[in-house]
């Protein structure tokens, strides 16, 4: 039986550019097993994440065939300061990146470069995985992953919420996820995502977003985050972080009417 064709058809990336509703978490945890559940669970996407974790390139391997096992379209954020790691994830069969900490137009240009081959940008070409060990052809291989790619990056300090504007006037930038918790801390005001400051930043994100058809990302913290989101024209949503999920239900046990108190 011959394998399918290569790139695989980025769903998420299609309904990111048509506007329409896509649902994802972030996942920190270094388990083909959860990614599976993720995807299982009816998610479009996951964002894999390599900045705050140590997630080492085999275990990143593993994480991508799970995904790919359900459907589910995996991204990977990448640690700021390692622009080589778009291309290794990518050809690795990641569907997208996440860069994060974009604070300017050059940063996200950068990102495009790194993410997208000749004309838009210089990543190199390789005949690994994402290229089914060379079992197609590679130089249609170029155009089609170039058109299956997400590129997107985050927007987390005043900084970028400043320079926004040219942010999203960079030509094959397909997503900005907004950053409100470090985004807080650069407004003075740490883990107050919920503040006018932090409120008033993050709608100047999205309406640049808006203004210049770019994707925005919203990621709801407070009851009634999601449905003022979807009111305003937001299509793409992350729901949460399968760790803190995680932690919440193994907690809830110990915590529910009808518990012993412990000593």
């Amino acid at each position: 039986m011959r394998a399918p064709d290569l790139p695989r058809h980025n769903r998420l990336a299609r309904r990111v550019r048509a506007g329409e509703p896509a649902f994802g978490l972030f996942c920190s945890l270094p388990s083909p097993a959860v990614v599976e559940m993720i995807g299982r669970a009816g998610y479009d996407f996951a964002v894999l994440d390599t900045e705050h974790t140590l997630v080492c390139a085999h275990e990143l391997g593993h994480l991508l065939r799970a995904a790919e096992s359900t459907g589910l379209d995996a991204l990977v954020r990448v640690p700021a300061d390692d622009a080589g790691a778009i291309g290794r994830v990518l050809d690795a069969g990641a569907a997208g990146v996440v860069v994060p900490r974009v604070r300017s137009g050059a940063g996200a240009r950068a990102a495009v470069r790194a993410a997208r081959h000749h004309p838009l940008g210089e990543r190199g070409l390789d005949a690994g995985r994402a290229a089914g060990f060379g079992d197609v052809d590679l130089a249609e291989l170029v155009r089609r992953a170039d058109e299956e790619v997400l590129v997107a990056v985050m927007v987390e300090d005043r900084d970028g919420v400043e320079a926004i504007d040219e942010i999203v006037a960079v030509p094959g930038l397909d997503l900005v996820v907004e950053g409100a918790a470090d985004l807080s801390h650069s407004l003075g005001v740490p883990w107050e995502t919920s503040h006018p400051r932090v409120r008033e930043a993050l709608h100047a994100v999205e309406g640049a977003c808006r203004r210049n058809g770019v994707g925005f990302c919203a990621i709801p913290r407070v009851p009634g985050d999601l449905d003022a989101g979807w009111d305003r024209g937001v299509r793409t949503f992350v729901l949460g972080e399968a760790r803190s999920l995680a932690f919440r239900a193994l907690r809830a046990p110990l915590t529910g009417p009808g518990q012993r108190r412990r000593g």
